[in-house]
């Protein structure tokens, strides 16, 4: 099995159709002991969906905006384990005002901005430093991204919050590099999880989206997500790192 032994902390996981599930599934599968975060109100909703994988994993508290959450996380990891072999960031959220409004970029004033990129991008960094001291060589930080090389419609500041993690990415696997840690993204194609839904106009870009993709898209199934998410976790990507897998059915090739 491809992570037979190894300890991941999975981050994101809300329903059984987020990304982060089917991640969290696919790697107890393949041999892994997973724990889970969320926090406030979306916790007790995150402890429903743990019950229904194969192993229902613990959940813990954590805000990746609060250093004392960051803190305890690792803490309690230590305490539990020693190391921690794996660390997938499936995180992103922009207020409302970020996206999908007919001013565009304009709509958005500063404080919206600043907590779509800490969130979205800033976390990045913040999870895998909190944790470091835990990775041990070999070990992986995977995060969820959406290609930022585009103008997408209506995704506006999260397309930039994407871009800066999708920088983030590459100074993060510089930094962790000599400790024998890698550091890559999976950029996946839209999927209709519960945060996409709420993405104005989602439902274009995903109707269109098989369609371009050479190698076709379903839109309603994570499974080549979580199968790379899996594999750059696993060590059988020894020498990758600062990377962007994209698991888009081949759209980011092609273009228009």
């Amino acid at each position: 099995m491809l992570l037979e032994n190894r300890k991941l902390l999975v981050t994101g996981v809300l329903t059984p159709s987020s990304i982060a599930f089917a991640c969290a599934r696919l790697a107890q599968e393949q041999g892994a002991e997973v724990v889970l975060t969320s926090f406030g109100r979306a916790r007790s909703i995150t402890e429903r969906a743990a019950k229904r994988l194969p192993s229902p994993p613990d959940v813990l508290e954590l805000d990746v905006t609060d250093p004392q959450h960051l803190a305890g996380v690792a803490g309690e990891l230590e305490r539990r384990w020693g190391r921690v072999d794996g660390v997938l960031h499936a995180i992103g959220f922009a207020p409302e005002r970020c996206l999908g409004q007919d001013d565009g970029l304009f709509a958005a004033p500063w404080q919206d901005v600043a907590t779509a990129v800490h969130v979205s991008a800033y976390s990045y960094v913040a999870l895998a430093g909190a944790v470091r001291h835990l990775l041990p060589a070999g070990g992986s930080v995977v995060g969820l991204d959406f290609d930022a090389t585009v103008a997408w419609p209506a995704y506006d500041w999260m397309g930039v919050a994407k871009a800066a993690l999708e920088s983030a990415n590459r100074y993060l696997a510089r930094d962790l590099g000599p400790a024998g840690v890698r550091v890559n993204l999976v950029a996946a194609g839209p999927l209709r999880t519960t945060a996409a839904r709420s993405i104005p106009g989602f439902a274009g870009l995903a109707d269109t989206w098989p369609g371009r993709a050479p190698l076709g898209w379903d839109v309603d199934d994570p499974e080549p997500v979580a199968k790379a998410v899996v594999a750059l976790l696993s060590g059988w990507f020894p020498a990758t790192t600062g990377e962007i897998v994209h698991v888009d059915g081949g759209v980011h090739a092609v273009g228009a």
